[in-house]
């Protein structure tokens, strides 16, 4: 069979495979999948033919290329169908030792390098391998099976080493995001101590931390302000439109936005930047005004909310208007006030607290469901109160697939002075 600078050594087939598979010589585990392209990098034609014929009869499904120089290897390389191995020698005319492993990987840093050596240059190989090739192989010293053995093993640790550098640059994305995610959570912007605030906040997204639920708390001098709200749908875009509405309304709080224009400036918003004409949004808004015992309440298109005493629990759901996007620019929504004196507390919470199934029917626990919890565990105090609620929601829906929609809750709560 004859050799052909450049092209497979066997030029008459274009491209085909040096040897047979044999089973017997080395187990499935260490075959790779497919066959094998090795770039063979020899500027003495003799010792090509040597390792042809040692490919041949080495059961390696291969198909060898071979190059004179390492010029001629570097261009080879640097195209996209780069070779699963190189077998490189020392002695090149445009290149001796070492460096010529150094400046091939230059080009082709994922390829797995084998080095030919002399018979007495064990030390340059082993020089070779700390310079990035993957082994070493002295020439007149390896039978067939051990030089389709040597290639199998350059091959599949390279392998392995790509897909550890992968998974540790996806470790490093998602850490990344992690942070990031993590950063966009809110924090309650509230400093008096007389206010208590308990959020609790799980994403129906596996391996995510934010979801397209929201919620923020923010102190201003005329109160305390708050808002959760739900963005249809369960994915990161959903997510991000949720964190852009919660910085928004903060924003607007800040700047003194106050009532149910917000809930108009949040709709113009979400108009603006929601992806699909179909995303929409519900929210509830309520304040503590300062020096009342009252909370204001404005509904878009939200469930209501608990009102929390000590043993005892009640349904608040006034009247409210549709959600944010239904009907942009044409819905207008009310405030309501409801009276508070100073040991009860104000839950709002989205809907996958109550949306998990809870029977084989396909029956979700529902609003009903979630106030026979909430009044199961009434005598409890704020955290507790918000803790037992999740937990209970958990419990019953955990045969039947858990609870699958973000969950957020918030409870708010003016201690007596």
């Amino acid at each position: 069979m004859g050799l052909e600078e450049g092209r497979p050594m066997s030029p008459e087939h274009g491209s085909v495979s040096v040897g047979a598979p044999r089973s017997e010589a080395v187990p499935d585990l260490l075959e790779p999948a497919g066959s094998v392209d090795v770039l063979l990098v020899e500027d003495d034609p003799g010792d090509a033919v040597l390792v042809e014929g040692l490919l041949e009869e080495s059961g390696l499904d291969a198909r060898l290329t071979w190059v004179r120089s390492l010029a001629e290897a570097r261009e080879r390389l640097a195209k996209p169908d780069e070779p699963d191995c190189v077998l490189l020698d020392l002695h090149l005319g445009d290149a001796q030792g070492v460096s010529a492993v150094a400046r091939l990987l230059e080009v082709a840093p994922g390829a797995a390098v084998v080095v030919l050596t002399g018979l007495s240059e064990a030390r340059a190989g082993l020089a070779a391998v700390a310079a990035g090739a993957q082994d070493y192989v002295a020439k007149g010293q390896v039978d067939p099976d051990g030089l389709g053995r040597i290639i199998r093993y350059a091959v599949q640790r390279r392998q392995v080493q790509r897909a550890a550098a992968q998974l540790q640059a996806q470790r490093i994305r998602a850490e990344e995001n992690s942070r990031l995610e993590r950063g966009l959570l809110p924090r309650p912007l509230v400093t008096d101590p007389l206010v208590e605030v308990v959020s609790r906040y799980r994403p129906g997204r596996a391996y995510s931390l934010l979801g397209g639920d929201f919620f923020d708390v923010v102190e201003a001098d005329d109160g305390v302000h708050a808002i959760i709200g739900d963005v249809s749908g369960h994915g990161p875009a959903e997510a991000a439109l949720g964190v852009c509405l919660r910085v928004a309304w903060r924003s607007l709080i800040l700047s003194g936005v106050r009532g149910t224009r917000l809930l108009g400036l949040l709709e113009e918003l979400l108009d603006a930047e929601r992806a699909e004409l179909e995303t929409f949004v519900t929210a509830t808004t309520v304040t503590l005004p300062a020096g009342e015992s009252a909370a204001r309440v404005a509904r878009a298109g939200h469930h209501g909310l608990l009102l929390h005493a000590p043993g005892k629990v009640t349904w608040y759901e006034p009247e409210g208007g549709l959600a944010l996007g239904m009907v942009p620019g044409l819905e207008t929504w009310t405030e309501h006030t409801v009276p508070l004196d100073d040991r009860t507390g104000v839950a709002l919470f989205t809907d996958g607290l109550f949306e998990g199934r809870v029977s084989d029917e396909g029956h979700r626990l529902d609003i009903s469901g979630l106030l026979d919890l909430a009044r199961t565990h009434a005598g409890l105090e704020s955290a507790a109160f918000v803790d037992a609620l999740i937990a209970g929601g958990e419990e019953a829906s955990a045969p039947y697939g858990g609870l699958a929609d973000d969950v957020a809750v918030l409870y708010l709560r003016r201690s007596p002075s």
